[in-house]
C-alpha cells in the first residue's frame, strides 16, 4: 500500500495543460512539474509556452515542451495531440484550462462571432482534445482528464453569458466522459472563482475589492489555488474521484 506521500507523486507521468503559458494554467503546469511530472505546456503563442516551459524546468528538473495551439481551431487540437504522442509517447493527465470571455455592453450587443469564438475555445476545444486524449489514454495505461470551469456556470448572469454557457457545456462533457473510459480514465470538474489572471487583470481595484468582499476567504482565488487541486485530481490519491465537481471557490457559492 502506497504512503499519502506516494500517492501524490507524478514522476514518469506526461501532463498536458492548455492554456499553460500564464495564469492558472501556468500555475497548474508548475505544480505538476513539482510533483514530478513532465509537463507539456500548449497556448495560442509559442514564445510565451517557451518562455514558461524553460521557466518550469530551470525551477523544478522537469521536462518542459512548448507547443502552440489555439484550442478553438479544431485542426489545432488534432495537431495538439500528435506532437504530444510523437513527442513524449503518452498523456497520463490532460488539463483542459484554456478559456476566454471577452467584454461586451449588454446581451444584445454580443455578435455572432464572439459568441462562437468563445464556445470554441471553452467548450469545443476540450472536446476534441478530451475525446482523442481519452481513447489513446483508454488503449495505454489509463490517465486523469481534469477540466477547469466556472462556478459561474451554475448560477449563470447576463454578464458573462456566452461564457458561463460554454462552461456549462464543458461540465456536462465532463460528466458524460467520466463513464466513458472508466475505470482506465477518470474525468473531473474543477469550478474555480474570479482568480488573479488575464481575465481579471484588467478589472478596477474596485471591482477587485467588491468581489473579494463578497467572498468569505476574502480575497479573489490565485493561480495555485488552483494547482493543488489538479495535482489531487492527477494522481492516485485521486483513483477513486471519478465524475467529482470540486469547487475552488472559496466557499462563494456553497453549493450541494
Amino acid at each position: 500500500m502506497k504512503q499519502p506521500g506516494e500517492l501524490f507523486d507524478l514522476s514518469g507521468k506526461v501532463a498536458v495543460v492548455t492554456g499553460g503559458s500564464r495564469g492558472i494554467g501556468r500555475g497548474v503546469a508548475q505544480g505538476l512539474a513539482a510533483a514530478g511530472a513532465d509537463v507539456v505546456v500548449a497556448s495560442r503563442k509559442l514564445e510565451s509556452c517557451e518562455q514558461a516551459a524553460g521557466e518550469i524546468t530551470a525551477s523544478t528538473g522537469r521536462r518542459a515542451f512548448p507547443v502552440a495551439c489555439h484550442v478553438g481551431r479544431w485542426e489545432d487540437c488534432d495537431r495538439l495531440v500528435e506532437t504530444v504522442y510523437d513527442t513524449c509517447g503518452r498523456c497520463d493527465v490532460l488539463v483542459n484550462n484554456a478559456g476566454m470571455s471577452p467584454a461586451y455592453d449588454r446581451l444584445s450587443s454580443v455578435t455572432e462571432g464572439l459568441y462562437d469564438k468563445v464556445h470554441a475555445t471553452n467548450a469545443r476545444g476540450p472536446f476534441r482534445i478530451s475525446v482523442l486524449m481519452g481513447e489513446r489514454m483508454a488503449e495505454g495505461d489509463g490517465g486523469s482528464i481534469i477540466n477547469v470551469s466556472s462556478v459561474g456556470s451554475l448560477r449563470p448572469g447576463g454578464v458573462d453569458l456566452p461564457y458561463t454557457m460554454a462552461k456549462a457545456a464543458l461540465n456536462a462533457l465532463t460528466l458524460a466522459l467520466a463513464g466513458e473510459w472508466a475505470p482506465k480514465v477518470r474525468a473531473n470538474l474543477v469550478l474555480a472563482s474570479a482568480t488573479e489572471s488575464d481575465m481579471t487583470k484588467t478589472w478596477s481595484a474596485q471591482t477587485k475589492a467588491r468581489i473579494a468582499e463578497a467572498n468569505p476567504m476574502k480575497r479573489l482565488g490565485r493561480p495555485e489555488d488552483l494547482a493543488g487541486v489538479c495535482v489531487f485530481l492527477a494522481s492516485d490519491a485521486a483513483g477513486y474521484v471519478n465524475g467529482a465537481q470540486v469547487a475552488v471557490d472559496g466557499g462563494l457559492y456553497r453549493t450541494l
